[in-house]
């Protein structure tokens, strides 16, 4: 049967190119996934990457590769990377963010063998997404898995599943079984596909003669099976199994029955309408780049579901990790996925390459039921209709059960796929000199598709470069972030034709010169690069239902100079509550949402300003200024409550971690958070000290050892190095007590 290992460990990482017969000298001990160059927060140069890196393994023969097909799996490297086995080319793959095999049958020789893997971290304009200016880095490196797998002569090579009369009580599935037989040798067998709960009970089983082509097996009239949603996202397990004379292979995938729809009137998830409210995501963190493996991948698309409450994320612009995927079909997080680019069309080769891209993402993922729109056009490019006929026309060849989409950012675009989607940046124009329009948070759909008619219509991006906002920045900036967000939220509640909205975007992100505040980053995101939430993280996690969490997050640091002439007012406080009563000295007000401004919001916020305080209760300069206790009432009962002093000063750390528990066996990693506190337990947005951190186990440390506050908090991740054993982690900051953290590697 099939064996797949992991083949992380032992790798040799040598800056430039070596010779790929014989193992260089010098090179550094590295386990994948692996950053090329660890780059600093910000201020750097990013083309310290972009040149060639080399990455050495040996692979000695083993008595099980006997008669057996042999290769290795690379789930992406960044970019142009050619595979050496014992100093002769075996395979080469141009594409940043997609799987390729090096096959490495009837090369092997008995004793050891030499892997070499070269890539070329440089921008290659014959490469999509590379030709013009981007804005995100392209971090070089074997940056996912690898994978060593041994099959049967005559193997699976991938499984496409299609689900039937989703929406009736008795449900079909066909499973569609590829074979690889690189040896051609002649096929007479059998193909067994089992249906199985992700439990492992077994619930059906078929079985088809195996063809050369493979082989297509169906699932008719079954009964009790439960859908796929976002509240309760039930996946299914299809184990398929091929016996021929060149011996037995298997192959599995989960999958889920849903129906996903696009309509004039809307999105459709199993019939009922769903408004989407969403993000994007780019997969880069702090230092590492793109190379942190399965935990981290997961705990993004946790941050995206339960801390933001979206329901869905675009994975803005190119596929994104199989582990953070396979988690948004767990959690029922839904995805808009799309090929790697950025505005940037290239020549026919380049075209080609791209084409392919749609390929190689549709054939990895079509499996994933999180995945309800495939993105073939390039990020705010031009129209170029060859050029986009084929990408649609391929992708619904290749995919006849999801729609496509091209996000644009031009108007009156050739409208050549299934949904029209579309970045709309519209709110701030106003500001342009010589511009007409009022303050204006979404353009009404037809002015922007220039058609005759409603088109299924998706807003993919606003906010970002239109108002970009630290975490530290100044109080009033902030709260119009916020406001902004609000707007244009409450905009897409309230057109039924628009499916939905995802805003720019998850989290702040590195970036080239050409981009951002000069310093590599770009400040669009409504988490820092630690995945830490700036007020605006609140506008989105407020429109949950308060039985899931009660939210009641006041945009404000509570100080009478922050912002411009003073005071705190309009205040808005981002909730789900029905009233928000604010105490301040002897004054008690209670207030309900702002219905006025954001009639359509599942939750509008509570806004609180003249209409509530008068100068004179609130807000003249030179009173004395004093606490504020605000509590949240949902159906009369209070439900949440805040205290925000008038004197901050420093208290204590608060040290927050994704998980106590590491991996043992392979480089998994944590995230640690860790807040500068005042007396209330608010964060100090403008402390200027610094955490240091000390750490002793089987763990290094991501980054620098000694990390600045950033809008009172500051991050890291650990990494454990392989071995089980007990990670002491010692945090410290001139004006706090030190910190112990204390976790395990099993």
């Amino acid at each position: 049967m099939r064996i797949v290992e992991n083949f992380n460990q032992g790798w040799h990482f040598h800056e430039g190119a070596v010779a790929p017969e014989r193992l260089a000298a010098g090179g550094l001990a590295v386990e994948l996934p692996h950053t090329a160059v660890q780059l600093p927060f910000n201020y750097f140069d990013e083309t310290a990457y972009q040149c060639a890196f080399s990455y050495q393994k040996h692979l000695p023969w083993r008595s099980d590769f006997a008669g057996r097909e042999i290769s290795l799996v690379f789930d992406a490297a960044m970019a142009d990377a050619v595979v050496f086995l014992n100093g002769e080319e075996i395979a080469a793959h141009k594409d940043g963010y997609t799987p390729f095999e090096a096959r490495l049958t009837g090369r092997l020789r008995q004793g050891d063998n030499l892997i070499t893997v070269k890539i070329d971290g440089r921008e290659n304009p014959a490469i999509p997404p590379f030709g013009g200016r981007i804005d995100y880095l392209t971090y070089a490196g074997i940056y996912r898995d690898v994978w060593l797998k041994v099959t049967a002569p005559v193997s699976i090579a991938n499984l496409k599943i299609e689900t039937g009369h989703v929406l009736a009580e008795r449900k079909s599935v066909t499973v569609r079984c590829d074979l690889a037989n690189p040896q051609g040798l002649p096929i007479e067998g059998t193909l067994t596909a089992r249906l199985r709960t992700v439990e492992g009970h077994a619930i059906a089983e078929v079985s088809t003669a195996a063809i050369a082509e493979g082989g297509l097996l169906s699932f008719e009239a079954l009964e009790g099976l439960a859908l796929w949603d976002i509240d309760d996202p039930v996946l299914y397990d299809m184990d398929v199994e091929l016996r021929t004379d060149a011996g037995k292979d298997s192959l599995s995938s989960s999958f889920g029955f849903r129906t996903a729809a696009f309509t004039t009137e809307g999105f459709l998830l199993n019939g009922r309408k769903l408004k989407i409210r969403g993000l994007n995501r780019h997969q880069a963190y702090p230092y590492a780049g793109y190379a942190m493996g399965r935990s981290a991948q997961e705990r993004d698309a946790e941050i995206v579901k339960r801390v933001l409450k979206c329901n869905l994320v675009r994975t803005s612009h190119y596929p994104q990790s199989k582990y953070f995927l396979d988690h948004c079909d767990r959690i029922g997080l839904l995805v808009f996925e799309e090929i790697p680019g950025w505005q940037h069309i290239g020549d026919v080769a380049w075209q080609k390459e791209a084409i392919e891209n749609v390929r190689r993402m549709i054939q990895r993922d079509w499996n994933h039921p999180s995945i309800v729109i495939w993105g073939v056009r390039i990020n705010e490019s031009q129209d170029s209709h060859d050029f986009y006929a084929e990408t649609n026309r391929l992708a619904r060849e290749l995919d006849p059960t999801r729609p496509t989409g091209g996000v644009r950012y031009i108007t009156e675009s050739e409208f050549l796929e299934d949904v029209y989607t579309m970045n709309d940046f519209v709110l701030g124009n106003e500001e342009l000199p010589g511009t007409n329009r009022p303050r204006t948070a979404l353009r009404p759909q037809q002015e922007c598709t220039g058609l005759d008619r409603a088109v299924p219509y998706l807003i993919t991006e606003y906010g970002g470069h239109m108002y970009p906002t630290k975490s530290y920045d100044q109080e009033q900036r902030q709260a119009e972030h916020v406001r902004r967000h609000l707007e244009v939220l409450n905009a897409s509640y309230g057109d039924a034709g628009i499916s939905g909205c995802i805003g720019w975007c998850m989290a702040d992100y590195n970036t080239h010169k050409d981009f951002g505040s000069g310093d590599r980053i770009c400040y669009h995101g409504v988490l820092d690069m630690f995945r830490e939430p700036k007020f605006a993280a609140f506008v989105y996690a407020s429109q949950c239902e308060p039985a899931e969490e009660v939210v009641l997050k006041p945009v404000t640091f509570w100080a009478r100079g922050e912002r411009n002439i003073g005071g705190v007012l309009p205040l808005i406080i981002l909730t789900n509550c029905d009233e928000v009563e604010l105490r301040y000295g002897t004054l008690t007000k209670r207030i309900g949402p702002d219905r006025e401004t954001f009639p359509h919001l599942p939750h509008a916020p509570v806004v609180i300003d003249h209409r509530h305080f008068t100068k004179d209760e609130l807000g003249v300069w030179g009173m004395r200024w004093e606490d504020a206790h605000f509590t949240g009432f949902v159906a009369g009962r209070p439900v949440a409550e805040l205290h925000m002093v008038a004197d901050p000063v420093p208290k204590r750390l608060e040290v927050v971690t994704d998980s106590q528990t590491l991996r043992a066996g392979e480089r998994d990693s944590t995230r640690v958070i860790v807040r500068a506190l005042d007396q209330a337990g608010s964060k100090l947005p403008f402390l200027n000290d610094a955490a240091t951190i000390r750490l002793d186990g089987p763990a290094s440390l991501i980054g620098p050892a000694i990390a600045p506050f950033q809008g009172g908090t500051t991050g890291f991740w650990v990494e454990s190095t392989g071995e089980p054993g007990a990670i002491s982690i010692e945090i410290s900051s001139p004006r706090f007590a030190t910190y112990t953290l204390q976790l395990s590697v099993a």
